[in-house]
């Protein structure tokens, strides 16, 4: 899907799809098949001189991720250590 949309519109439909699902970079970047970096930088950079009111509605969604993202990455570590403990086999 990468190669069928560039520029203002690429930017646009990554912000609408990061509005609508509420979404992180990293989600928006596996849903189209772009990079993460690609996206980033569409979001935080080209869409503020693109569409300024779409910009800050995005700007507020990706600092709301940020602040949260060490809970996620946590959360993620947990869950991990948690399913290796579920699959060890316990020692008499």
């Amino acid at each position: 899907m990468n190669n069928l949309f560039y520029g203002k519109e690429r930017c646009e439909v990554l912000a609408q799809y990061v509005i609508d699902n509420n979404s992180t970079v990293r989600s928006a970047a596996a849903y189209f098949g772009i990079s993460k970096s690609t996206v980033h930088k569409d979001l935080a950079y080209k869409l503020k001189s693109y569409n300024l009111a779409l910009y800050k509605l995005v700007k507020e969604i990706l600092d709301i991720n940020k602040s949260e993202r060490h809970i996620r990455g946590g959360e993620a570590t947990r869950q991990k250590y948690l399913k290796r403990r579920r699959n060890t086999p316990k020692t008499a």
